[in-house]
């Protein structure tokens, strides 16, 4: 069986890739196959654990004392606090390595672990953290693309500075001429809740001639050191002192820390009286990003930065993979099957584990004639067979829609369960939001459960391949 893979992950989001990672890592052959790139690149880049309970109203402050109010089969009440915090910390390690730090959005900005960054060389391969930090689940406040408050667990450093702990005014600074960011709006919703809030303009003619502003095409100039520096003028002529400046989240691509960190020095250099900038981007930086309507560049950072690490460890990634079929003897599956311009593309592995998203994902699919049904293995789902019961008549229900909650039910080990609650494959794992008993865009848990059930299924198979 030379050459055979231990795990085919089928789903490129962060759940996916994530698993793989994990797998990998622990030295199981892997490969993860996709039709599409995932959700990455839709969301804010942030790592939301959970922002709100299925049925409160409040946002939650501390995920890890919220958990026992959620229901018995959510995700993370099989996990338990202990597997989710690791897997955050190994999570942390991954993206600081890759050089894409994330920093805690609550409780001072420190790390997840006990320890503050400051005081330690965060390294990939160090032993796990022991989580006996009092202030573990503290979620942050951080701003929304339309100015509202987000509640957040795991931030990217670039938008660190625009916690709404910290009380120092704020100047939300847009590009003129740019789509799917309007910064008048975003002061206005801050100052409705109180916030020293005001907007600027800024004139994005001097950056570039071309019509096409796209998030993508800006973030490609402010690569560029000419760009970095008009751009860093602009915004020390447009601040107070005091201020701290929010820009859209399109500065760079690939080299956006360096741009923040000059913007921050600039200031700190036109205004040494009220300076605080510290030698590394801290809870006192002057500039920060706001996540912008998609494509989202924190999230294009995070999927190139996963990515980049997974082709270090030997991982395929293989994008345009549509499953259209699968063989399997009892409980045992031996092969699944991608759409080609020919004929069936076959791909074999020991294991497989499950991560094509929820119902807005494509992982399940529902019909005009009322069925609901996952698209790969068929696997059985908790989900209304009623089409009059998947929505409820309000559009905007605080309770959320009984379709956003299908899902594969597992067991603690993420096998798919049956009706009896037996699994239905020996070889089949599932995680993120394909997983039942959860609405992760309600609860506002969608990056958290992709992480720790990601790494928890592979853990699963890692120890099942140990054997």
């Amino acid at each position: 069986m030379a050459g055979v893979l231990d795990l085919l992950v089928i789903g490129a989001g962060l759940t996916g890739l994530f698993a793989a990672y994990t797998a990998a890592r622990a030295g199981l052959r892997v490969r993860v196959v996709a039709r599409g790139a995932g959700s990455t690149h839709w969301h804010a880049g942030t790592i939301d654990l959970l922002g709100y309970l299925p049925n409160g109203q409040d946002a939650v402050a501390n995920w890890a004392q919220a958990l026992p109010e959620l229901p018995p089969a959510h995700p993370y009440r099989l996990l338990g606090v202990d597997a989710i915090a690791q897997a955050l910390d190994q999570f942390q390690r991954l993206v600081a390595a890759a050089g894409l730090p994330y920093v805690r959005a609550g409780g001072g900005m420190a790390f997840t672990a006990s320890s503050p960054p400051e005081d330690r060389n965060l390294q990939e391969n160090d032993p796990a953290e022991q989580f006996d930090d009092p202030r573990l689940g503290q979620n942050g406040a951080l701003i929304s693309p339309v100015g509202a408050a987000r509640p957040v667990y795991l931030a990217p450093a670039a938008q660190q500075a625009g916690n709404l702990e910290d009380d120092r005014p704020l100047l939300i600074a847009g590009l003129d001429g740019m789509p799917d960011f309007y910064p008048a709006l975003i002061a206005e919703n801050l100052q409705r809740q109180g916030r020293l809030a005001r907007s600027a303009s800024l004139p994005l003619d001097q950056l570039t001639e071309r019509r096409d502003r796209s998030p993508l095409h800006l973030a490609r100039l402010l690569d560029r050191p000419a760009a970095q520096a008009l751009l860093t003028e602009m915004v020390v002529n447009a601040a107070a002192p005091g201020e701290r400046v929010g820009l859209p989240a399109v500065l760079g691509l690939n080299d956006h820390a360096r741009l923040l960190e000059k913007i921050d020095r600039a200031l700190a250099a036109r205004d040494p009286d009220t300076a605080q900038t510290p030698d590394r981007r801290g809870a006192c930086a002057a500039v920060f990003e706001i996540p912008t309507l998609p494509p989202s560049l924190p999230g294009l950072r995070l999927d190139t930065a996963l990515r980049a690490r997974l082709d270090r460890l030997g991982v395929r990634v293989e994008i345009g993979m549509e499953v259209c079929g699968f063989h399997a003897t009892g409980r045992r599956i031996h092969w699944i099957e991608t759409e080609t311009g020919s004929r069936p593309l076959r791909h074999t592995a020991r294991n497989y584990l499950l991560a094509t998203g929820g119902i807005l994902g494509g992982g399940i699919h529902g019909d005009r004639c009322g069925h609901v049904k996952e698209t790969v293995f068929d696997l059985p789902l908790t989900a209304p067979q009623t089409r009059a019961q998947w929505l409820r008549p309000l559009f905007l229900d605080k309770r959320g829609h009984p379709v956003f909650r299908a899902g594969v039910s597992v067991d603690h080990r993420f096998l798919p369960l049956d009706r009896s609650g037996a699994p239905v494959y020996d070889n089949l794992w599932a995680a993120g939001a394909v997983l039942a008993h959860t609405d992760p865009i309600r609860e506002r848990s969608r990056e958290g459960i992709a992480i720790s059930t990601g790494c928890a299924a592979a853990n699963a198979v890692v120890r099942g391949q140990q054997l």
